[in-house]
């Protein structure tokens, strides 16, 4: 920064968060986080989670970004020569129906204008309206390396998807299959297991009957989807099932169509589930499916690709689905097929996009060979060579990798990398290439034709810890910064990303992705709720930041998080409470810098006061938990830790003590704990931070400072007990004051009984924060006095003058008598049995806690009447 740009050390009277966007854009406009190659440095590495290039950040952003800068941050001023690489995510279904739906506004569907024309429009979108969510990082004030953004469509990107996809393909990896996969209706494309989401939805079983083919009895089924009976093609029961042992090889007839179908059996059938017989649907059901291959069932469409019945559906062709549904089961109960309709509740797949129930389809699609891949991805794990914090993840991670299922990775939309393989018009040759444009065959010369589905957006999101330094090109940066040293995320998309980032390292680099991953939970309400749009409960980050600041947001987020990685639940009065510490932060700095304006500080004191080396040591107490929780990723409780010092032992104690005959070294500890204490808030609260330390006079960005070093000549654990105890006696005596309501100008008197000597160095803050006229010493206990016993001393405050003796007597005996009346309902309740067999445990527990609380409250009253002689 240039002495031009060095800001004026004056400080206004109220803190104004717009100094915000003024180091936002300055560490940007400097390249204050830009890093380049250095083997002299320590190296630490890391991508960021590519959002979407059609989102805003949403408040799960706003968790995981405000960590990784914390991260950034602490590691930067640890001397780490850092790299945190940004970028967005193509994100193919979302960004063309975002386009779709504008251009549908015009008239125009994209079948309409051609696929090439189609994509100049969502380029064209993109360039304009893509770096939204960028822009609002730069908000957030995350400390990214600007010079290296990445979009998973970039040239670099999108030569390494090509480069991946033929290597895997060349390895048999990458095939073409006609298998059960989940289709969208709405958005027109397949999906992978792991986007769609189950829902419990209240439903029903319907009972339908069956009737054999020689007219005598039939055979009854339970179904959820009855309007897929019209693409039966066989009944199936478990061949341990006695009930139907006897039916076992004979056919039954399909109601409302009359296909005669096999009764067979096979062991996947659940004996318990409605009759115990099923409906074999091969073409809509992935265990149908799979029934259907061992018995070698006719495949019979009758829902389309549109969710609409097919031609196959006879009658019911062309209705929805769900309408179908609806006719088929009138039709079963008009014709007497339909025995029972019965409640049934069930998990139903949705589209994790748009939310539309899944449609199981059978399709030609290009599948990744995962289970293949995830021996080496799960010993990677094993072996520690990757580390995930919590460490309760990795069982989760393990027993996934134990149960693995082949990646369907096609997509039948336009928006996205074009699977790179083609097939030759004359000699039928099928390659894969990693050529931007193919003409020709390599084979016979002859034209070729590229597969029109696009790849799956997480296809190339997997390559992202390596395709953003270069990769496939040996480039010096990716020698130099992977594999990357962390990935932060949560924990929901362990599999979508981070197993899948494992699996393409492993296997294209023979290397990890990243030595470590730490999980985060998910951001709440604050009563613990899902946030949705359906339930109303959303927070937006920018009205956050708006309204109290990006510091205060960042606060809010990272000081509810814990160890084990829970869920964090975000509450307003939270992000109310961060406000309130940059204003607490601000205005002490304000009088700390006013205090010391005119003085030199250069030199560190010969002499500390015993109060200078209690906060001193204090310091040092929190420096060291504070880098073990950055070290173990605890951030919340880092924050906390530095937070409780500054607030508590710094702000509402050192400074107030600081006031009372301060010398060189009051003066001195007042800035150096200031200093200190502004380095380690910096990662949590950048804004602030860097504010207030350029109105000391520092013409330097703070990241680039120093972690404050070790002192261990400052460690003084007697004078930490020390103060702890004059703390104790100040506390007392200033709660004596409050609960006898004596006004704030009154002085009062104090009585040691105790060594006075002992107590001579603190005095002055006794009568300075306590608001006593005099301390004086007795040699015994003090009559009609309320006491603050202090270890083995005794401060008497003597109450005439202050209160008339008898009503505060009344008073007490009548708190008392309340007190225990109220004891006495709690021990009724305790005492009994129907109580405490009934009543939750939580709740047996609070009523104890409740009863406790007020027995303590007694005993405090019965020692203030035996003061009274009461």
């Amino acid at each position: 920064m240039s002495d031009s740009d060095q800001k004026q050390p004056q400080m206004d009277a109220q803190y104004d968060p717009s100094h915000e966007l003024y180091w936002s854009k300055k560490w940007k406009e400097d390249h204050v986080f830009h890093s380049e190659i250095d083997e002299n440095k320590p190296r630490f590495s890391m991508v960021i989670p590519p959002p979407n290039v059609t989102g805003s950040l949403h408040i799960g952003h706003a968790l995981d970004l405000s960590l990784q800068d914390a991260v950034v941050r602490y590691k930067k001023m640890n001397g780490f020569n850092v790299c945190w690489v940004p970028g967005t995510d193509h994100a193919g279904i979302a960004t063309q129906n975002v386009v779709e739906r504008s251009l549908l506004k015009e008239g125009i569907k994209r079948q309409d204008i051609g696929r090439e024309a189609f994509l100049d429009k969502v380029w064209e979108w993109k360039d304009k309206y893509g770096n939204k969510i960028l822009d609002q990082i730069t908000r957030l004030g995350c400390g990214v390396d600007w010079e290296r953004l990445r979009f998973t469509m970039d040239p670099v990107c999108a030569r390494a998807v090509r480069h991946a996809f033929k290597e895997l393909f060349d390895q048999g990896l990458i095939y073409k299959g006609h298998y059960m996969i989940n289709w969208c209706p709405r958005c027109g494309t397949a999906i992978s297991d792991l986007e769609v989401t189950y829902e419990e939805e209240d439903a029903h079983l319907w009972y339908i009957r069956y009737p054999f083919e020689d007219q005598k009895g039939f055979i009854v089924v339970a179904t959820t989807r009855p309007e897929t009976m019209l693409g039966d093609t066989a009944i199936a029961v478990n061949p341990n099932d006695e009930h139907y042992q006897s039916v076992i090889g004979k056919f039954v007839l399909v109601p409302l169509i009359g296909r005669r179908i096999p009764v067979v059996a096979d062991e996947s059938v659940d004996p318990d589930f409605g009759t115990g017989a099923v409906k074999v649907t091969p073409a809509h059901d992935p265990t149908d499916f799979a029934v259907g291959q061992r018995h070698d069932l006719e495949v019979i469409q009758v829902i389309g690709l549109d969710g609409r019945m097919t031609d196959a559906a006879g009658k019911y062709a062309g209705l929805d689905r769900f309408d179908a549904r609806e006719a088929v089961v009138n039709d079963l109960e008009k014709q007497d097929y339909l025995e029972k309709i019965e409640p049934y509740r069930h998990a139903v797949g949705h589209c994790q996009r748009c939310n539309t129930v899944v449609e199981p389809m059978i399709s030609d699609q290009w599948f990744v060979k995962l289970t293949a891949m995830a021996p080496e991805a799960k010993r990677v794990v094993e072996d520690g060579e990757i580390q995930i914090v919590p460490d309760r993840w990795v069982k989760v991670y393990q027993d996934w990798m134990d149960n693995i299922r082949d990646w369907c990775i096609s997509r039948q939309i336009w928006w996205g990398h074009r699977i790179p393989v083609y097939t030759c018009q004359e000699c039928g040759y099928v390659f894969a290439s990693e050529e931007e444009h193919v003409d020709t065959c390599p084979k016979c010369g002859g034209p070729v034709k590229q597969e029109e589905d696009v790849l799956d957006t997480w296809f190339s999101s997997s390559l992202w810890p390596f395709e953003v330094f270069g990769w496939p090109e040996q480039t010096a940066d990716l020698k130099y910064y992977f594999p990357t040293t962390l990935l932060i995320t949560g924990y929901d998309i362990l599999f979508f990303w981070v197993a899948r980032m494992v699996f393409m390292s492993t296997t294209l680099n023979k290397q990890v992705p990243f030595k470590q991953v730490f999980l985060h939970g998910l951001v709440l309400d604050e009563h613990g709720q899902k946030m949705s749009k359906s339930k109303g409960n959303t927070v937006d980050p920018m009205d956050m930041i708006d309204e109290y600041s990006a510091d205060a947001l960042r606060y809010a987020l990272i000081s509810g998080m814990s160890l084990g990685g829970q869920d964090v639940n975000f509450s307003e009065s939270r992000i109310e409470h961060g406000k309130n510490l940059t204003n607490k932060i601000w205005n002490s700095a304000r009088y700390v810098l006013n205090v010391v304006a005119d003085k030199d500080l250069s030199k560190e004191p010969e002499q500390l006061s015993s109060v200078d080396r209690y906060i001193l040591s204090r310091l040092e107490e929190t420096k060291n938990v504070v880098v073990q929780c950055f070290d173990s990723y605890d951030f919340g409780a880092a924050l906390r830790e530095i937070e409780s010092f500054y607030w508590a032992d710094y702000c509402d104690w050192y400074i107030e003590m600081s006031k009372v005959e301060p010398t060189y070294g009051t003066y001195w500890t007042l800035r150096h704990v200031l200093e200190e204490s502004l380095k380690m808030l910096h990662p949590f609260l950048p804004f602030i931070t860097q504010e207030v330390w350029s109105r000391i006079g520092f013409d330097s960005y703070l990241v680039n400072e120093t972690w404050p070093a070790p002192r261990k000549d400052f460690v003084d654990s007697v004078a930490v007990e020390r103060l702890s105890v004059v703390k104790d006696a100040i506390r007392g005596i200033r709660n004596l004051r409050a609960e006898l309501n004596v006004k704030p100008s009154q002085r009062i008197r104090v009585l040691l009984q105790g060594d006075l000597d002992s107590w001579s160095e603190f005095i002055p803050y006794i009568k300075f924060l306590a608001r006593v006229e005099e301390v004086s010493q007795t040699a015994s206990a003090v009559e009609n006095a309320y006491s603050v016993v202090v270890g083995t001393d005794v401060f008497y405050v003597p109450l005439q003058g202050i209160v008339d003796i008898e009503k505060e007597k009344s008073r007490l005996l009548k708190q008392k008598s309340d007190l225990e009346n109220r004891i006495s309902v709690y021990d009724k309740r305790l005492q009994n049995n129907d109580f405490l067999n009934k009543a939750p445990k939580e709740v047996v527990e609070k009523q104890k806690e409740e009863r406790q609380a007020l027995e303590e409250s007694l005993s405090q009253l019965v020692k203030r009447l035996s003061e009274l002689g009461g």
